[in-house]
């Protein structure tokens, strides 16, 4: 097992990939999200800047549980990461089969939200893809190939930043000896293949 904190480094490549390719409409999110704030007034930027943070709520929630009650580590074991990555691995090949593709990103209702982010919370198990399971969410939802991806690698960001947040916490608080060379690589690695499948 290579541990926690490795995944988290992998998933900080991922996380600047995702920054780099999607970086200008990252930077329209967020104006109108904070032109938002002051007028009240949502545009569809800011729409779905809001729908990505309530999204980002139930991974929060369900996250501190876990860590609250100490059962993150329990779940560790290689019988639950091969069950986790196979189910949803067909249940994603299922969801692209038969999902409509008929909306956008966009169209996102209040439940669409929930109900995305409620998935993206059960990738805190092991073996668990979030952004397969969050993109299998989206396609039953009835959104295009596109849209279900896009979304879902835009609600990486505030979700990685999250988990490295805690982790790094963590790292500080226990003192846990580190092989900064192979979190190096590996974020490397992650980076610029995550760069890649996106575009």
């Amino acid at each position: 097992d290579q541990g926690m904190v490795f995944d988290v480094a992998l998933h900080l490549g991922s996380l600047t990939a995702v920054i780099a390719y999607f970086r200008v409409e990252l930077q329209q999110f967020a104006a109108e999200w904070i032109r938002s704030l002051f007028t009240r007034q949502l545009t569809p930027e800011s729409r779905l800047a809001w729908g990505i943070l309530l999204a980002t709520l139930p991974a929060g929630l369900f996250g501190l549980t876990l860590e609250i009650l100490k059962l993150e580590e329990s779940f560790r074991n290689p019988h639950l990461i091969a069950s986790t990555a196979i189910g949803f691995g067909i249940l994603l090949g299922i969801a692209d089969l038969t999902g409509k593709r008929q909306r956008d990103e966009r169209s996102l209702t209040l439940r669409d939200i929930i109900l995305i982010g409620c998935a993206q919370a059960i990738a805190l198990i092991p073996g668990t893809s979030r952004s397969g399971i969050t993109m299998t969410t989206g396609l039953f939802l009835g959104l295009q190939r596109k849209a279900a991806a896009r979304f879902s690698f835009l609600l990486s960001v505030p979700a990685i930043l999250l988990a490295s947040g805690v982790e790094g916490l963590k790292l500080i608080v226990h003192h846990v000896p580190i092989d900064w060379n192979a979190l190096l690589l590996g974020m490397i690695i992650s980076a610029i293949s995550a760069y890649l499948c996106i575009y």
